[in-house]
């Protein structure tokens, strides 16, 4: 998902509340919806699965229409029962190796650093698993791989871009994964996608693209059961979402149900570049890390080395996201992310910016 991601919160119902497109077709668009709505930013009361602020232009949400995901999940593939997983089970997930590459827990518990994951659109070059193999080499840990989705509603003006110029290409689900399969990735991938993809291909197919972690902002905690139980099953790790503003017990509930690592939202906003660090990443960081034992990655808005350190520091690493892409639009190759990526390795094992030449990622703040 990716540090170019909106005003958020965790999983809560109204985060998702807002995305839930039940139109069968993964690519509708309402006209003029160009604000990705975060899962909880935009909510004043995030608890509350039936709000719906004022102006929201976006399809009903899953709370209001009353259609759970486990209700959907008849169509969209999602069939396993979804009591097999509860809160609290603490069975260890992300041990599978899959096409080769190790599961997502198994992969960061062993990576013994400050963990580095940047992001790429799927299928936004034509040449864009050679994003992927540069990531790789300059010492990402995992890479999280974007669908393209016509409602990113997490997502802020750069990834939205990204995934626009995805979808105007030509990129499906089926042309990315089929890209995945292809690709001789050691480290593991990380997709982010929203709930109607999901639903309407599952998430076993994933998994045969050699994929071990999952993040869907869009669903709500009350929702995830039978996605959970699909996810284990198929030896993915369902990443789950906290933000500055969810409450502690609902933080602990999160942290005892996610898989491979807790996605720490650093600001309540969609995805994007920033110029500093929010200054609730820190705060929220350590509260996450009180109530879990599996790595805590801080995303949204890191756009720097030195931010990316920080991050490291707070939490145990960082997602990057708008930061890359934006230098993707702007026209940069794979060698040049791989100097990008680099740095921010560099400055995440330091625990400060190198200071060397290519340690900012300068320029247009999207």
């Amino acid at each position: 998902m990716n540090n170019d991601h909106h005003p958020t919160t965790d999983q809560t119902a109204t985060d998702r509340t807002a995305t839930d497109r039940t139109a069968p077709d993964p690519t509708h668009r309402a006209a003029g919806d160009k604000t990705a709505t975060s899962q909880a930013a935009t909510d004043p009361t995030p608890t509350d699965p039936t709000h719906r602020a004022a102006g929201d232009k976006t399809a009903t949400s899953q709370a209001a229409t009353g259609r759970t995901a486990a209700d959907r999940s008849v169509t969209g593939g999602i069939t396993a029962d979804p009591t097999s997983r509860g809160v609290g089970d603490k069975a260890a997930a992300g041990t599978t190796v899959v096409g080769g590459r190790r599961g997502l827990g198994a992969s960061l518990r062993a990576a013994g650093r400050p963990l580095l994951v940047p992001y790429v659109t799927g299928g936004i070059t034509a040449d864009w698993t050679e994003y992927l193999l540069a990531y790789q080499d300059a010492g990402a840990d995992a890479i999280e791989v974007g669908l393209p989705f016509s409602d990113p509603m997490l997502d802020g003006a750069t990834i939205q871009q990204a995934s626009d110029t995805a979808l105007a290409r030509g990129a499906t689900m089926d042309s990315i994964l089929a890209d995945l399969r292809d690709t001789p990735l050691r480290v593991p991938i990380v997709v982010m996608t929203y709930t109607n993809l999901i639903l309407r291909d599952g998430i076993a197919r994933l998994a045969a693209a050699g994929v071990s972690g999952l993040i869907v902002p869009d669903l709500p905690l009350e929702e995830s059961a039978p996605f959970e139980a699909a996810a284990a099953a198929a030896g993915i790790d369902l990443v789950l979402l906290a933000a500055p503003a969810t409450p502690d017990e609902r933080l602990r509930e999160i942290c005892a149900r996610s898989r491979g690592f807790v996605y720490a939202i650093s600001v309540m906003d969609t995805t994007g570049e920033r110029g500093t660090l929010a200054g609730g990443a820190t705060a929220l960081a350590a509260r996450v890390k009180a109530a879990t034992d599996l790595p805590v990655l801080v995303g949204f808005g890191i756009s720097t080395p030195a931010q990316a350190a920080e991050a490291g520091r707070a939490g145990d690493g960082a997602v990057v996201a708008s930061a890359l892409m934006r230098r993707v639009l702007d026209g940069a190759t794979p060698a040049d992310l791989a100097h990008a990526v680099a740095a921010l390795r560099a400055a995440l094992d330091l625990g400060v910016s190198p200071g060397t030449p290519h340690a900012e990622i300068s320029g247009h703040r999207g």
